[in-house]
């Protein structure tokens, strides 16, 4: 652990390893943020980093920054350095270019982030703005100082958006698509509300799954044991492979995780001629009773089958996120064609610091003229809604 004095009595202790960091201030913070996920908790960025997910090795080295005022914590942020961009899905590959080639080296750079998860979230955990925006000024001189060439809060939400406006930090918006619960008692009463093509092209799929005799099982919390554990394993890292990239996430880095918080998850498997096949992992925010959210995350087939990725990634989890009052269902990064499957779109916001000036207002101009390209494309995606129009076609 470092630690850096500051004016208005604040101080700044940076963590290397999320396990130093005071697991019961950072639960805290999260539980008084905009919006907590199970992403931010401290259980999970730990698994991520005493799994080897998140390490120095793996180019993400552990540099959690955290801002007090005398024995109190105000603010904390999981921050790492980065010598690559891989596992972001915010993409700046081309300012690396840039900066290539111009004889600049665009790494390290720091990144407030949870890895390998693009899910929108708080970020920037404080109890005031005030804190949120001084973390934020402190950690542009402390890193600049170490030389690192700019600074990234990925997905991040409105508090944190507010802080770093203020600070005039650059936002950069990208699509996703979520699925929204709209009080449909089962899975037929969903597909109602869609157009006739829409409903069809789903029903078409889905049977189109069973006629190859796959069925589908649901595992939930401690119900998913070390072997399931295993199983759903080498289905996500066949997923990588088959692209010809090694797994992001380690195997320990599941088990960890499920042993600290085992009702995260729900896992849904693929069985065919009474061996399983595939899985699918959904990540879950909020108890029974409240709201509460779903991330669809990670799957992976040990065998092809026709559509099986669209059922065990899509309808599974809508099912049951309609069986048990889930609120939304969030699909991931990317993918237009979830829209198909009633998914619509939501604008995220990723925030952006610079050091060098001729290379901020380059990219200021970029993020701008990207951003009014995001708009024209998100506007055109509302015109064709998978959802009845008012004729009830």
């Amino acid at each position: 652990m470092s630690s850096l004095s500051l004016p208005n009595d604040y101080h700044i202790r940076v963590f290397d390893h999320m396990a130093d960091c005071p697991s019961v201030a950072w639960e805290t913070l999260l539980a008084h943020s905009e919006r907590p996920t199970m992403f931010m908790r401290h259980a999970y960025l730990n698994a991520l980093e005493t799994s080897r997910s998140a390490c120095a090795d793996r180019g993400w080295q552990p540099h959690h920054v955290t801002l007090w005022q005398g024995e109190q914590m105000v603010a904390a942020c999981p921050l790492y350095i980065k010598s690559h961009s891989y596992g972001e899905y915010v993409f700046d590959w081309a300012w690396a270019r840039a900066y290539e080639q111009h004889g600049l080296s665009y790494y390290p750079k720091a990144v407030i982030a949870v890895p390998f998860t693009p899910v929108p979230g708080s970020r920037m955990l404080a109890t005031e703005t005030s804190h949120r925006f001084a973390l934020a000024r402190a950690i542009e001189a402390l890193l600049v100082s170490q030389g690192v060439s700019s600074l990234h809060v990925l997905f991040g939400d409105d508090s944190d958006a507010q802080a770093l406006q203020q600070a005039q930090w650059m936002p950069r918006h990208q699509t996703q698509f979520h699925w929204t619960h709209q009080g449909w008692p089962d899975f037929d009463a969903f597909l109602q509300a869609l157009s006739q093509d829409k409903r069809k092209k789903i029903r078409q799929e889905r049977e189109r799954v069973r006629s190859q005799g796959v069925s589908f099982t649901t595992l939930e919390g401690a119900a998913i044991t070390s072997d399931w554990w295993d199983f759903f394993y080498r289905c996500y890292s066949q997923t990588y492979w088959e692209h010809g990239n090694p797994p992001y996430l380690q195997a320990d880095f599941f088990l960890s995780h499920a042993q600290a918080r085992p009702n995260d998850w729900v896992m849904f498997v693929a069985w065919l001629d009474g061996q399983p096949i595939a899985s699918s992992l959904l990540g879950v925010d909020g108890e029974p009773g409240a709201q509460r959210v779903a991330y669809g995350r990670y799957w992976g087939a040990l065998q092809r089958v026709d559509r099986l990725h669209f059922e065990a990634c899509y309808y599974q989890p809508i099912e049951w996120c309609i069986q048990h009052r889930v609120q939304r269902f969030e699909g991931g990064a990317q993918g237009e064609h979830k829209m198909a499957r009633a998914l619509m779109p939501v604008s995220t916001t990723s925030w952006h610091w610079v050091a060098d000036p001729r290379f901020r207002r380059a990219i200021h101009d970029h993020v701008n003229r990207e951003g009014e390209a995001v708009k024209a494309y998100e506007a055109g995606l509302a015109e064709r809604s998978p959802f009845k129009q008012a004729s009830g076609v």
